[in-house]
């Protein structure tokens, strides 16, 4: 069931639904379009296949054409850091383009996963210009390896280098909006590991790249930096989630008035970015309350 009668436990105020989740797209202007110019090198049309993506999922309303979600760039690319190479994925709304970026943090399973690839192709539907980096340096956890290996290999994620893989990112997209003349603040959402380090990620954030925060079933939460938080943070998951218990997400919001929590019932780890089938009303109410977070704290508030 979804957030309208889930019980969303003993947290601050909630983050309430909109009777209508959609938010009309903003008109696109000249600099944002010439930064899309500048930095896709193909059609995204011309990879779709290959990356298997799509935006059949996504609900649009009338006043919005349908040309708007096939209007989406993409692009492999590389961005250096200190002598070390990091990979991304590049996705830009061309007709639509608000002109802001959003960094997309992976699950375990990588950036070039094809849920991933998916979910950032319908946030840039958008309006948005969504980086999705390599997080864990070319070695991604694969589903062929033996579950007991995954602590082992969790272990050989550093930290350190995810930090600085992340900032490098965030720098990068800052910069070629600067160099459209766009001076935006950043979202960052983040699924499962990736949303953890969302957490982490906003916390450290000195030089205030970003503007707002989505963490989806964050796991290996590290909830005693949330004091340190300066930006409104959304945190969804389901109560039936192991690995995202809520009082973990609890403790967030009891030191942090910004964050907001919203739990659906009977769902577990990995609901909205990796639905179990094609038509799921909670992946959809949880991608749309998404929306209007990122909307209200990134366009709004600009």
């Amino acid at each position: 069931m979804g957030l309208g009668s889930a019980p969303l436990s003993t947290v601050p105020p909630i983050y309430k639904l909109h009777k209508n989740h959609f938010r009309p797209a903003t008109r696109a202007f000249p600099a944002a379009l010439r930064f899309v110019q500048k930095s896709i090198a193909y059609s995204w049309n011309e990879r779709r296949q290959k990356l298997a993506v799509g935006c059949s999922q996504m609900s649009v309303d009338k006043g919005i054409i349908d040309e708007a979600c096939e209007l989406v760039n993409g692009t492999e690319l590389t961005i250096e850091d200190e002598g070390e190479v990091i990979p991304a994925y590049l996705f830009t709304a061309v007709k639509n383009n608000n002109g802001t970026g959003i960094l997309l943090l992976s699950d375990i399973f990588g950036f070039h996963d094809s849920a991933t690839t998916d979910f950032a192709y319908r946030v840039a539907c958008n309006g948005y210009n969504v980086l999705v980096p390599d997080l864990f340096r070319g070695d991604s956890w694969r589903k062929d390896r033996p579950q007991a290996l995954l602590e082992e290999w969790i272990a050989k994620q550093k930290p350190e280098h995810m930090t600085r893989a992340i900032f490098a990112s965030a720098r990068w997209i800052k910069d070629e909006l600067a160099a459209a003349g766009i001076s935006n603040k950043l979202g960052i959402i983040g699924f499962c590991f990736g949303g953890g380090r969302v957490i982490d990620i906003i916390a450290q954030d000195q030089d205030a790249y970003f503007g707002s925060g989505v963490s989806f079933y964050g796991t290996r939460i590290d909830s005693s930096v949330a004091s340190k938080i300066k930006v409104p943070l959304l945190l969804i998951t389901g109560d039936e989630d192991a690995l995202c218990p809520i009082t973990k997400l609890e403790e967030i919001t009891k030191r942090n008035d910004s964050a907001k929590v919203v739990v659906f019932n009977g769902r577990g780890h990995g609901f909205v970015h990796r639905p179990t089938a094609e038509e799921d009303a909670d992946a959809e109410e949880a991608f749309n309350i998404m929306r209007n977070w990122l909307h209200d704290g990134l366009l709004v508030q600009k």
